[in-house]
């Protein structure tokens, strides 16, 4: 893989003349901007951090029903209790993002625990690293943000139809125009119907989305924009396998269709969002420009699963807590929570522009960013009703009693933030940024202050070089159950730092980037043994420290084109008072990854093109103490695209083939809920779509 990396840089340096192509995911296009940076238009060719961004085009080429597949097209991205019929997470440079953090839309917080539809979005920014100079409190490793479709110069007009393997049925439109004088209004809607039925059995479920983006050029420089966005997505979820005894299984001897979660009272979980936006953008005088954007996330949720967890072996009279017993069985709970919601409230007032100051012009951006989020639960059950076997044939009896209590959340938080773009000399800029977050729950209050700096230098040629440092912060929860001796205390946050350095290229139809990162983050964790009233302190113990290489190439040469990235990625648990961990990779982080995308468009076929995709990730622990780890694996996908003209009207034909060699794998192995949990790669698949222009 270091030859991997040497190869992906020393192909970068082979090109000449500058250009504008985006470095990762896109080519042939003007240079894309990650809105959620926070410098204005500034791309990422010439901007001192990493990330990437995959076009609604990409999305359809790689047949992508949910944010899951980021994993496949961006090396940084790993799964992280990715469950067929569950919201989708993941990990950035190794660290798990946080579903109510860590995710944006349009720039704005969201509550990432539900289905995010993609059928109304643009595209998807992923930014990478320490995120405090664009959130108020995240978890390191990057943020991704979801941009919503809205109206644009032109009329849009198609509609699609998609088949995958086992039945699934996907129809969508999209359907924009302007309108009034001179185009001043302009609506865009989006609406999309999908019939679920993935390989895996007794998994069939069924998806909706119906959205409406709407703009109005109201005068000189002023403009409003509201949006509102309906989706729901009903399906059983499929828990993952574990650990036989002390043995990690064959990934042959199971086979990956089975779902542990078929039982005669399964339900779906129901996930169900109303998201609305309302965006007002005006030009002042001087080339100022002033924002205020507020949104409004409601989301619903009934979360029911036939849940295996651990296993009691009645023959040895050996509980296995973390995993299921030798022979495959495991203990099975009836778990259900109906009724969940979870609201979100956004607003942002920004104003930005630019002023000169002796010698130096600085680009300038002030503003202040309001969220309120809640939570409330129903009673939920969590029932033991017997055991069942890895085949997924045994039959329990349902235990629908509610007995478990949850608890509510709720929190408030202002985010003062401000960032200037100096222009030290032509070619050289200092990009300075800082954010003051007040965070308020029921039972205490915290003020936060992360700071951001970065050194950008253009190299010539098309070369530039920048080095960075930041910090990002993560509120903890305050201890409030009985085991807790310290309960009602306030943890200290957990303040992340990080040092980045790298160099980009754009020129001549290649672009690329190699970027060296270095974080660190304290770690929270329970002391004692946590089973009885007042045996457990919470507190910070220690940190994890990920230190990784990461280089991406983007090039097109006559007809073909290629996108790759790679990364390497050192791990390890330091300074914790338990020594035994101390050096200790985290579970479930591959030590290396490579996405690789090859393309070629048939000069003897014009509209034809071909591709093919490889996916490797590396060894990943399965077990805190590293005892048991999954090995490496590889998949290929393939895939053709067609595009043809008839009476002026562009169709566009799509087919692919996903694990084209049927690689049999364990994807990933999450340590949810302290229990070892592996889910396999999906069997060979097919696909096909059609998307007309009308």
């Amino acid at each position: 893989m270091i030859a991997t990396a040497a190869l992906l840089a020393c192909t970068v340096a082979s090109a000449q003349a500058p250009s504008t192509a985006q470095t990762i995911t896109i080519s042939g296009r003007a240079a894309p901007v990650v809105s959620l940076a926070g410098f204005g238009d500034v791309p990422l060719a010439r901007a001192p951090l990493s990330g990437s961004v995959i076009s609604a085009e990409q999305i359809a080429d790689s047949g992508l029903l949910s944010p899951a597949g980021i994993t496949r097209l961006d090396a940084s991205f790993s799964d992280a209790y990715n469950a067929e019929g569950y919201w989708s997470s993941f990990t950035a440079r190794g660290y798990v993002l946080d579903n109510r953090s860590n995710f944006r839309r349009d720039g704005l917080p969201i509550n990432a625990e539900t289905a995010i539809a993609l059928g109304n979005k643009e595209r998807i920014e992923l930014l990478l690293g320490v995120s405090g100079i664009q959130a108020g409190t995240s978890a390191p490793g990057g943020l991704v943000n979801f941009v919503v479709k809205r109206p644009n110069g032109t009329a849009a007009r198609s509609v699609s139809l998609g088949w995958q393997d086992a039945g699934t049925l996907d129809a969508q439109l999209d359907w924009g125009d302007r309108f009034g004088a001179d185009g001043a209004g302009g609506f865009r809607l989006s609406a999309s119907a999908t019939h679920i039925n993935p390989q895996v059995n007794a998994a069939k479920g069924r998806r909706q989305l119906v959205a409406l983006a709407t703009e109005w050029r109201i005068g000189a420089g002023s403009r409003i924009e509201a949006e509102i966005e309906v989706s729901r997505q009903a399906q059983p979820s499929v828990p993952g396998m574990s650990l036989l005894g002390g043995r990690l299984p064959d990934a042959h001897e199971v086979d990956p269709r089975t779902n542990l979660n078929q039982q005669p009272w399964t339900l779906p979980v129901v996930l169900g969002g109303t998201t609305a936006s309302l965006r007002w953008q005006q030009a002042l005088a001087a080339g100022w420009r002033a924002q205020i954007h507020g949104a409004v996330q409601r989301l619903r949720s009934d979360d029911r699963v036939a849940f295996p967890f651990g296993c009691y072996d009645a023959g040895t009279g050996i509980y296995y807590a973390d995993r299921y017993c030798p022979d495959g069985r495991f203990d099975l709970y009836d778990f259900r929570s109906d009724g969940e919601r979870r609201q979100v409230t956004a607003m942002d007032a920004q104003l930005r522009g630019s002023v000169v100051i002796g010698a130096v012009q600085h680009g300038l951006t002030f503003g202040v960013l309001h969220t309120r989020t809640s939570e409330r639960f129903n009673a939920q059950a969590f029932n033991y009703v017997g055991q069942g076997q890895l085949d997924g044939a045994s039959i329990t009896l349902p235990a629908p009693d509610l007995t478990v209590s949850a608890t509510r959340r709720d929190e408030r938080s202002t985010e003062l933030y401000a960032r200037d773009l100096l222009q030290l000399r032509p070619g050289l800029q200092l990009w300075i940024g800082m954010r003051h977050t007040s965070l308020e729950r029921p039972t205490y209050r915290q003020t936060i202050t992360t700071p951001w700096l970065a050194l950008n230098a253009e190299l010539g040629a098309g070369w530039t070089g920048y080095t960075s440092w930041g910090q990002g912060i993560e509120s903890e929860v305050v201890p409030n159950r009985d085991r807790y001796s310290n309960r009602g205390e306030l943890l200290p946050a957990l303040k992340s730092r990080q040092v980045e350095a790298g160099v980009k290229f754009a020129g001549d139809g290649v672009a690329g980037n190699l970027t060296a990162f270095d974080i660190r983050r304290p770690v929270a964790a329970d002391i004692g043994s946590c089973d009885l009233a007042n045996s457990c302190l919470r507190r910070i113990d220690g940190e994890a420290q990920h230190r990784g290489l990461e280089a991406a190439v983007n090039a097109r040469r006559g007809a073909w084109q290629w996108h790759a990235g790679a990364m390497l990625l050192d791990a390890r648990r330091q300074a914790s008072a338990a020594a035994e961990v101390n050096g200790l990779r985290p579970v479930n982080v591959p030590r290396r990854t490579l996405k690789l995308r090859l393309s070629h468009d048939l000069a003897s076929w014009p509209g034809l093109n071909l591709s093919a995709g490889i996916v490797h990730e590396g060894r990943r622990s399965v077990l805190p103490d590293n005892s048991v780890e999954l090995p490496a694996w590889t998949r290929i996908d393939l895939a053709a695209r067609l595009t043809t003209t008839t009476n002026g009207r562009i169709a566009t034909w799509r087919i692919g083939v996903d694990n084209a060699a049927d690689t049999r794998a364990w994807r990933e192995s999450p340590y949810q809920f302290s229990h070892v949990y592996l889910f396999p790669i999906t069997p060979r698949s097919l696909r096909a779509s059609v998307q007309f222009a009308l």
